[in-house]
């Protein structure tokens, strides 16, 4: 089994920064890719930024140039630092990875999710 927690979320004012971060535990072989993604009411969850396990980043044009993804393949962890925060990107960030496990005599391989935590701007 595999957990990802997040911490580092909160409430913030607008041009603001916070730093996310999601740490993997269980039984993993391999992270693959890694990422976060944000829900706000009313809305679909839509991804904020990606990260391979080389480093290589993909973030959302609405984010280019605030947030920046990164990763600690040592510590199993993922980062997300948010600077300039607008109301706009109020919602629950979730921490997201692909990972190979071993089990059942074969290498396996699938998502998770881990359980969001909460990130308000205010104006």
């Amino acid at each position: 089994q595999v957990q990802l927690v997040e911490s580092g979320g909160g409430l913030v004012q607008a041009g603001g920064s916070l730093r996310l971060s999601c740490a993997a535990s269980g039984s993993i072989f391999r992270l693959n890719a890694m990422g976060w993604y944000r829900q706000a009411p009313g809305k679909q969850r839509e991804l904020v930024a990606s990260i391979t396990s080389g480093g290589n980043t993909n973030p959302a044009d609405s984010v280019k140039g605030r947030f920046t993804i990164s990763r600690d393949n040592a510590k199993k962890s993922v980062y997300l630092q948010m600077n300039s925060l607008k109301p706009e990107d109020t919602a629950v960030y979730y921490c997201n990875a692909d990972v190979t496990y071993y089990s059942g005599g074969i290498y396996r391989q699938n998502t998770y999710w881990g359980q969001g935590t909460q990130v308000t701007v205010s104006s």
